[in-house]
């Protein structure tokens, strides 16, 4: 039994910082790939493409087709932080600091929860604000030679996103103050090792790598994945008396679905469950 194709036709409004594209190798993949579009600046962030960013969030939050999503950069870099010769030239108010600094934090806050998985396919450079929105993925894969980091301190400045709270509870405390306090910048190889990365593999094969797990991700019930997502991002935050009625509400509510009985099905027939979101 194979999952009906229900694709929409059309993607939003071409960007102008960004390129969306379903990634279909098979009938049944729910997979969008969002891509950093800026190569000639190193995908170096503006306003424009945090704001078309979040545009692309919402509209795969409010896809039902959509199941997995990629972020990655086009070109030679993932994102190298913020694009200091607009920034140089921009004469801002302090509220316009405020605001531009303010959309950074809401696309960090947008991955992460977005109640869909997002894997951060870093092809090369993330810094500063590349790295901050690597970090507010679910999954980091790396290439080899990729390299991230949080130089903010060599330029007077401190990290967003959440990455002071979230890449403790990856690295470890003592991991998370080298890499904030110095700006280390590491490879995708000791990004593995320091598990903030998931794997690491040779530039050409990651595009691939990130589509597996992207469509091993897609084919799970989705609203286990959003269930889970929700109680892995609070489980920090938790008492466990709070955290197992929470899990015993997400359980309750999955067996509530369409998609638990389907699974029940398709384990008693020996076939692929084919979830619907329902």
């Amino acid at each position: 039994m194979s999952c009906p194709d229900a694709m929409p036709e059309t993607l939003p409004d071409s960007y102008q910082t960004l390129r969306l594209a379903w990634l279909t190798p098979e009938a049944d993949s729910r997979v969008l790939e969002v891509r950093l579009n800026r190569p000639h600046r190193l995908n170096a962030v503006i306003e424009t493409l945090y704001d078309e960013l979040l545009d692309a969030l919402a509209f795969a939050r409010d896809t039902d087709s959509v199941r997995a999503v990629i972020l990655t950069g086009e070109g030679r870099a993932f994102c190298v932080g913020a694009d200091m010769k607009e920034h140089g030239g921009a004469a801002r108010t302090l509220y316009q600091r405020r605001a531009y600094l303010q959309r950074g934090n809401d696309v960090c806050e947008a991955l992460y929860r977005l109640p869909k998985p997002v894997i951060a396919a870093v092809n090369g450079y993330a810094l500063g604000a590349g790295a901050e929105m690597a970090v507010a993925c679910d999954f980091i894969l790396m290439a080899e030679d990729a390299r991230i980091g949080f130089p903010e301190t060599g330029i007077g400045t401190c990290v967003g996103g959440g990455v002071s709270q979230i890449l403790p509870q990856l690295v470890g405390l003592a991991q998370a103050r080298w890499l904030l306090y110095t700006g280390e910048k590491i490879t995708g190889t000791e990004a593995a090792r320091l598990q903030l990365a998931l794997s690491t593999s040779p530039t050409e094969e990651l595009d691939a790598r990130a589509l597996e797990l992207a469509e091993r991700l897609a084919a799970q019930a989705p609203v286990s994945i959003a269930m889970l997502k929700r109680l892995v991002n609070r489980s920090a935050a938790s008492d466990l008396d709070g955290h197992l009625q929470q899990e015993l509400d997400a359980v309750f509510t999955c067996s509530t679905t369409a998609d638990w009985q389907e699974g029940v099905d398709a384990f008693a027939q020996k076939r692929r469950p084919c979830f619907q979101g329902r």
